[in-house]
């Protein structure tokens, strides 16, 4: 028995997909004390998308820790956070012509979408929130509590109050006008369900099995809060920051959600931080009525202000329209072609190899299992985890990039 197993929880997870025990990284490469070099399609569930010790951001942490700068500092005023406030303010809120207050809530983004929740309820004094069939929103609560997957509730009895879970337009539902269901609910005084205080939603939800939402639909949806006095809050925790190429993942659809909850890779380096974008008319909260000991995360302002000057210098929102045709391309032709009965969905740097009627789960897992065999870290999703799921660093070179996905063609041709 090893350490790990003498010592931690059985809740561990991800490193039973990839036993192997890493110490170092760089780019979008991860090396194990076996020597043993994995291409990272991973990125950290999403937190790394500028990839692991980026230069750039790295040089910026390093010269703020040299200088003794201020590590804690709950919400404090600080020079880092003044900095960051400002960059984010003109690269983000004020080149897009957003309106927005910025919230910081604490270390990960279930704290964030806590705060969303309950800032919700606090403006529209109303408790009911509509979620999204195969929605995952986290794992403390009430980001359990509307989050689709009944088997990760399971441990989290009578969470679900005031919760109504509504169908999102994927497999049958496609077909089926699902805002016009919600309208059909919200209109009909007989529904049994009552108007929410504010509606959330993914505009891909990656953990459903990466499931695009359509512009129209999320047109739509903007539409019926407008008209029925409901907030839209869009989780933009894992396909924010540039995922799908502009830096919030909403933009495609040219709308505006009342509260955005961003966190991941908004710090740049992988440290923990989340944040609430707040419409002003909804920043109703009282001084010190929702906190936390760790929303000061002065490391994470000084990563997330140069991962943002990093991105605009770069041109990275061009580089990942780029790398979006090549995996479109190569998944469409390479591995689609293999059946009819695989499936791909995505955009940007989010993409699902969806097996569910081509061998199901077992046949995911022995994908992503061959795939780790032969140097390559890429995870699963979707129900019952038949998605394979490819999330490289949004900066991982087109060589490194094609060598990863010619693990999966390879691994493909050995489990067919």
């Amino acid at each position: 028995m090893n350490i790990f197993e003498k010592c931690e929880s059985n809740v561990r997870s991800y490193c039973r997909n990839f036993p192997d025990i890493f110490h170092r990284a760089k780019g979008s490469i991860i090396y194990s004390d076996s020597g043993k070099e994995y291409i990272d399609f991973f990125a950290g569930a999403g937190a790394l998308n500028y990839g692991h010790n980026h230069d750039y951001i790295k040089q910026k942490v390093m010269s703020y820790l040299d200088a003794d700068g201020i590590a804690h500092g709950l919400d404090m005023y600080t020079s880092a956070k003044e900095k960051f406030l400002a960059k984010f303010d003109e690269l983000v809120l004020s080149s897009k012509k957003l309106d927005y207050r910025i919230q910081f809530c604490g270390p990960t983004g279930t704290n964030a979408v806590e705060a969303a929740l309950k800032l919700a309820r606090k403006v529209k004094q109303r408790s009911g929130i509509f979620s999204f069939m195969g929605a995952y929103h986290g794992m403390t609560l009430g980001s359990l509590s509307i989050t689709g997957n009944t088997e990760i509730r399971a441990g989290a009895i009578g969470i679900a109050s005031n919760v109504t879970f509504m169908p999102y337009p994927y497999g049958f539902m496609e077909s089926f006008d699902t805002i016009e269901y919600i309208e059909t609910v919200l209109n009909d005084v007989n529904s049994g369900i009552e108007k929410p205080a504010a509606i959330i939603f993914e505009t891909v939800q990656a953990e459903g099995g990466v499931v695009v939402a359509p512009i129209e639909w999320m047109q739509r949806l903007r539409k019926l809060c407008n008209d029925h006095d409901i907030l839209l809050i869009c989780d933009d925790i894992q396909v924010g920051c540039g995922r799908t190429g502009a830096f919030f993942s909403f933009e495609r659809a040219g709308i505006v959600p009342d509260i955005v909850v961003l966190s991941k890779s908004i710090s740049g380096y992988g440290f923990p931080m989340s944040l609430l974008l707040i419409k002003p008319e909804c920043d109703i909260w009282e001084p010190g009525e929702h906190n936390g000991t760790f929303r000061g995360n002065q490391l994470a302002f000084i990563g997330a202000t140069a991962a943002l000057e990093y991105r605009e210098s770069s041109n990275l929102e061009q580089d990942v329209k780029n790398k979006e045709l090549f995996l479109k391309n190569f998944l469409t032709e390479k591995i689609a072609s293999i059946s009819e009965n695989i499936t791909i969905r995505g955009i940007g740097m989010i993409w699902g190899i969806d097996v569910k009627n081509f061998g199901g789960n077992t046949f995911a897992r022995s994908i992503t299992s061959r795939c780790f065999e032969l140097g390559l870290i890429v995870e699963l999703a979707g129900r019952n985890d038949t998605v394979i799921k490819i999330l490289p660093p949004l900066v991982i070179d087109m060589s490194t990039l094609q060598n990863g996905c010619s693990v999966i063609e390879k691994a493909f041709s050995e489990c067919v």
